[in-house]
């Protein structure tokens, strides 16, 4: 169990701008998600605005596709190759996300990508074959990347003790935009048919998509900064100040480093298999829920994609809430509960998506989903509860190294099991399920010497130094405690 936070987590720093209280580094170690006074809460909003747009972006040709595919000619294999290209292209662009938010920050890094990818979404409308199409979906697929720029603001401005709510929250809001995309884009489908053909209908419909990418950009660049104290220039100019802390700067921002340190830490690896059957089944199925119940039970296109859209709607409050159990748990169990949370609600996920497999009815088939969408997001924040704590050093590898897990999840998951002519999707999404239920046992391999694990307490030998030390730790200490030696004590 933690000790009480001390009054170095818990005091106003020099880094304060505002009545929020934060700790040493200037972070807030409160979460006021509905203001606007501190640099923290507008930091917080302009991060999941811009996601936001990215995930709308992303998820906008998912719920056309029946459209789409009769207007091209498009066969099954290729819009199934094309979803994998879609994941593919978030995965390279999310493994270089983290090492360029730790060389730039995360605010320009976030911005460079939205105005870099807005004109791949706008090509959407001048595709005219297979191989434009697929081409098309994996560049759009880069704009994912945005989301390890998120997670990586969000742990720069919030403390230890809220940061799985800020992540949570953040990247849930976001989300949101996958639904918004599924249920959105098909109205506004309907919208332009009334004043152009089919075949230019859908094409004139992503226009409105790279302009609000482009909006989000430009708002982050104008309004956003790296941390609290201002951009990630400014912030060193002022460290530099101090020769002693200037002297440690210089030694912390050597890249290479950096990069060896994140890349060594079992840790990093087991939570990106662990995203990859959280956030990676959620991609998964976003991708195809509402081709399933298209084609499975015969509703119609708007009607799959208000359903579909329901699904991703749920990260509104189930991701956050997955952030603030990591956060409760933590509080009370220290490093022990969120892993236990994890395992449990990622179990339970796996669980509930076997039987999304085996409903044959419609209303029991939606009402499953439901509550499946509920755990399997919930599971990702639960997920980015735990990052934060592996490096602080590293946290830009760390992240990017888990987000792309997530995006490496869709893709070997489609390909194993959504990929090909006459696929038996109700099998498959059992399947999927499966995995995942046995991919959440890994969770008992994460140890950390002085917190323990989910099955082993701290070690002895850390004990006695950190019986004092918070779970909400100071940054400046995180590096010299946290190590990729696995030493478990059961």
């Amino acid at each position: 169990m933690m000790t009480q936070p001390s009054e170095q987590n818990t005091r106003t720093s020099s880094f304060s701008h505002s009545t929020t209280p934060v700790d040493s580094s200037g972070r807030a170690t409160v979460f006021r998600p509905f203001s606007l006074s501190s640099p923290h809460s507008r930091n917080f909003h302009l991060a999941w605005l811009s996601l936001f747009s990215c995930f709308f972006s992303t998820f906008s040709i998912p719920p056309l596709l029946p459209v789409i595919s009769s207007d091209l000619r498009l066969s099954g294999s290729t819009v199934s190759a094309a979803g994998i290209a879609s994941f593919a292209g978030s995965i390279f662009s999310r493994l270089a996300m983290g090492p360029l938010c730790d060389l730039i920050g995360p605010r320009t890094s976030s911005a460079i990508l939205s105005l870099l990818t807005a004109p791949a979404i706008l090509s959407t409308a001048l595709v005219s074959s297979s191989a434009s199409f697929i081409l098309v979906r994996f560049f759009v697929g880069f704009s994912l990347a945005n989301f390890v720029a998120n997670q990586y603001w969000m742990s720069s401005m919030f403390s230890g003790n809220v940061v799985g709510l800020a992540n949570g929250v953040s990247a849930g809001w976001a989300n949101v935009g996958a639904g918004i995309s599924q249920f959105l884009m098909p109205l506004l489908y309907s919208a332009m048919a009334e004043f152009f053909p089919r075949s230019v209908a859908w094409r004139v419909s992503y226009i409105f998509p790279a302009i609000f990418q482009v909006i989000t950009a430009v708002l982050v660049l104008l309004y956003g900064q790296d941390t609290p104290d201002g951009d990630r220039k400014t912030s060193s100019q002022n460290k530099a100040k101090n020769p002693e802390e200037e002297e440690e700067e210089e030694e912390h921002s050597n890249f290479l480093e950096i990069l060896i340190d994140g890349l060594g830490n079992y840790r990093a690896w087991i939570l990106a298999l662990l995203y990859g059957y959280s956030f990676g089944v959620e991609l998964t199925t976003d991708n195809m829920i509402a081709g399933y119940f298209y084609e499975r039970f015969g509703v119609n296109l708007e009607a799959a994609g208000t359903i579909a859209a329901s699904f991703a709607i749920s990260n509104v409050a189930s991701r956050p809430a997955g952030g603030m159990v990591s956060d409760m748990l933590g509080r009370r169990f220290g490093m022990r509960g969120r892993l236990w949370g994890l395992w449990v609600v990622q179990s339970v996920a796996g669980l509930l998506c076997v039987l999304l497999g085996r409903v044959n009815s419609l209303w029991g088939s939606i009402a499953v989903m439901w509550v499946f969408s509920v755990f399997v997001q919930a599971a990702s924040g639960l997920v980015f509860g735990v990052v934060p704590f592996v490096s602080t050093r590293s946290l830009g590898v760390v992240a990017g190294m888990t987000g792309s897990g997530g995006t490496v999840g869709a893709v070997v998951t489609q390909l194993l099991l959504f990929s090909g002519d006459g696929v038996r999707k109700q099998r498959s999404i059992s399947l999927m399920g499966l995995m995942t239920f046995v991919v959440s046992l890994s969770v008992t391999l994460i140890y950390f010497p002085q917190w323990g694990g989910i099955c082993c307490g701290p070690s002895p030998s850390e004990t006695d130094d950190l019986s004092q030390r918070l779970l909400v730790h100071d940054e400046q200490e995180d590096d010299k405690v946290i190590s990729g030696t696995l030493r478990p004590v059961c």
